[in-house]
């Protein structure tokens, strides 16, 4: 009911009409509801939906608000760029802030036979933002996406201020994690999902704490999953080929890493491995926190970057 609430201020309405128009959209029209939802967190967070295309053609959708130096923030496997929502209305009132969906998520371009690997994501991800005349980013990424910004740092080293490495992925030599010992038990992966069942599951598992989101929205979000189930098997497979140990070994940047000390995706062992390869830089543990701190404790999260930046010495 909380959340039926804050669609209804969402939607502007008030008195008997805004409660039956409310519950209309919760019971009847779950994907208008979560349409509007999605739209009022932009507003609030002054981000605004734009697009682009690549050098090749592909298009990018993208996030993009706030003025000052550019942040550039990174999302997570088959997640999409409001993921980043929440957290941006804390960070868009001091930095140029720029939420793209990575090739092969959200609303860009998904061509089924590309190259999906770390590697590739992050040439493409230059490509990009050398076409909005970005040339030296702060840069930050969830989960994947903190994969790919730790390889865009190595592969760019001049050209990147520092990271903002939330759970990142690509660490494979830590310890297992509650998902690497349920997959070699099982076989399965839960990051795949085939039906609304399966996504209800993997939210609970990136989380500590219930988003308290209703399951009618749940299931209008897996939609996107199930549709391109094929293809995210494919990604998957090339993301945990690559590890990021060797390539980020004695990086310069400075960085920031984040980890939520109940993430069953990613071990939060990793965090010392990986402050041990990145020479400048520093580790958060939050606590009742899981896989996604921008999305569970977005205000925290984002006062710790803040600390963060102020302690450089550029902007």
């Amino acid at each position: 009911m909380k959340l039926l609430k804050w669609l209804l201020a969402a939607l502007g309405l008030a008195g008997a009409a805004a409660v039956a128009l409310g519950v209309y959209f919760y019971t009847t029209a779950p994907e208008r509801a979560v349409r509007a939802a999605i739209e009022f967190e932009r507003r609030l967070a002054g981000l605004e939906r734009k697009s682009g295309a690549l050098p090749e053609g592909l298009g990018v959708a993208y996030l993009e608000g706030g003025r000052g130096a550019p942040l550039v923030l990174l999302h997570g496997f088959g997640a999409n760029k409001d993921n980043f929502t929440r957290v941006a209305k804390y960070l868009t009132p001091h930095y140029r802030v720029i939420v793209p969906d990575l090739v092969g998520f959200g609303e860009s371009a998904r061509p089924a036979d590309a190259d999906y690997a770390p590697r590739a994501q992050a040439a493409r991800l230059h490509a990009f933002l050398k076409g909005l005349g970005i040339g030296k980013p702060h840069l930050g990424g969830n989960s994947m996406g903190g994969h790919i910004a730790l390889t865009y740092a190595a592969m760019y080293p001049g050209e990147v201020q520092s990271l903002w490495l939330l759970s990142p992925a690509g660490v494979w030599s830590a310890p297992p994690s509650e998902l690497r010992r349920r997959m070699a038990e099982t076989g399965e992966n839960p990051m795949i999902v085939q039906d609304e069942d399966e996504f209800a599951e993997l939210v609970s598992l990136v989380t500590a704490r219930p988003l308290m989101i209703p399951r009618p929205f749940l299931d209008v979000l897996a939609q996107d999953r199930i549709r391109h189930f094929v293809l995210e098997e494919r990604i998957f497979r090339q993301l945990a080929r690559d590890s990021v140990e060797a390539r980020v070994r004695g990086l310069a940047v400075p960085a920031l890493i984040v980890w939520g000390e109940q993430d069953r995706v990613l071990h939060p062992g990793s965090a010392g491995i990986l402050q041990m390869l990145l020479i400048r830089s520093e580790v958060i543990l939050m606590r009742n926190t899981g896989h996604l701190p921008m999305v569970e404790a977005p205000e925290a999260c984002a006062l710790d970057y803040l600390r963060f930046r102020a302690g450089l010495t550029s902007p």
